[in-house]
């Protein structure tokens, strides 16, 4: 399978890690000064251990008025791996954390007529949400192949000019990878590769980012020539803990729209589906993204398993004695493999 080939931008990872800090005043005897940094190295090394193994959960909290709730604490969580209660080892609100974002537009014959709209609300999502010198953001069109018309970047007026540029494939026409490599798929245009777009990004794009990352599909969610499975696409999501969001959008008349599929995807990752029908409809949907980004927990905890055998690990969370409110998280994580 060839995927879109991109230029990683090196960057810390933020993963909660518990520091110990010394206290009190130095030793003048300088062999007794050796002896306390020696007694010290076992605990800094088992608290560096204890942080690696952290798992961190994104999430938020919605009412059945879809109201954000917003005033909770670390009492009102309880978090399970596998169906088996885990303790809790950071809880906090968080509005300030970098956002990396990759939008990803279907620019197959299945677009064209909502192209322009999807493209304007698109414009008003980035002016919205990214904060200069702190949030990042990616242009991507994919119809057999993925192409990458703008690498990360906070400058609006670059993603503007890509997102001006996209336009919907020709009919017969091929979209090349970044690279200029051949498509993989030789049904022209009209077969859409959503799964292997998803994974590219995953696995290129934003794996490394620091902050949240966050992927925008804006497609009717009808995949006709993928390589790689939804479950794969999902999973390559989870390993890179990256948030989906969608907006279902394509023509009704003529095409499909899968939203069964886009909702999978979106729930199993922690996002949210959308499916609008015109214009306005694009700039709330986006608006709801933008509030959920702003409006999220992180919660982390050290999983009482701590076999490093690479398995997956299902993650429930639930607010105690509130049981008419919505959770919205990522289904769960791969643990670590022995290496």
């Amino acid at each position: 399978m060839k995927f879109i080939k991109v230029g990683l931008v090196i960057a810390s990872l933020l993963s909660p890690v518990l520091l110990y800090s010394a206290s009190g005043g130095q030793s003048k005897d300088p062999k007794q000064q050796q002896k306390t940094e020696q007694e010290k190295k076992p605990e800094e090394e088992q608290s560096l251990k204890l942080g690696t193994s952290l798992v961190t959960v994104p999430f938020n909290v919605t009412n059945k008025q879809n109201r954000y709730i917003n005033d909770l604490t670390k009492n009102d969580i309880e978090v399970f791996e596998d169906n088996k209660p885990q303790e809790v080892f950071s809880f906090e609100r968080q509005t300030d954390l970098p956002i990396t974002i990759a939008m990803l537009i279907d620019i197959s014959l299945s677009q064209q007529y909502t192209l322009r709209d999807e493209i304007l609300a698109g414009e008003q999502f980035f002016r919205r949400v990214l904060r200069p010198d702190k949030d990042t953001a990616a242009v991507v069109t994919f119809e057999n192949d993925a192409e990458l018309l703008q690498g990360l970047t906070s400058s609006l007026e670059k993603l503007q000019r890509a997102l001006e540029s996209v336009r919907i494939s020709a009919a017969g026409a091929r979209v090349g990878t970044v690279t200029g490599t051949p498509p993989i798929n030789d049904s022209g245009a009209g077969s859409t590769a959503m799964y292997d777009a998803i994974y590219a990004v995953s696995s290129d794009l934003l794996r490394r980012e620091a902050g949240r990352r966050v992927i925008i599909l804006v497609t009717d969610g009808d995949d006709t020539s993928s390589r790689t499975k939804m479950k794969e696409a999902i999973e390559r999501a989870w390993r890179s803990e990256i948030i989906c969001y969608a907006i279902g959008i394509g023509d009704p008349y003529h095409f499909h729209i899968a939203s069964g599929v886009l909702k999978k995807i979106c729930d199993d990752t922690g996002g949210r589906a959308f499916f609008p029908r015109n214009r306005e409809d694009q700039d709330v949907a986006y608006a709801k993204i933008d509030e959920d980004l702003r409006s999220q927990y992180i919660l982390a905890y050290q999983p009482a398993n701590d076999a490093k055998d690479g398995s997956f690990r299902t993650i429930q969370l639930r607010i105690k004695n509130q049981k008419d409110l919505t959770v919205r998280h990522r289904r769960g994580y791969f643990a670590q493999k022995e290496s």
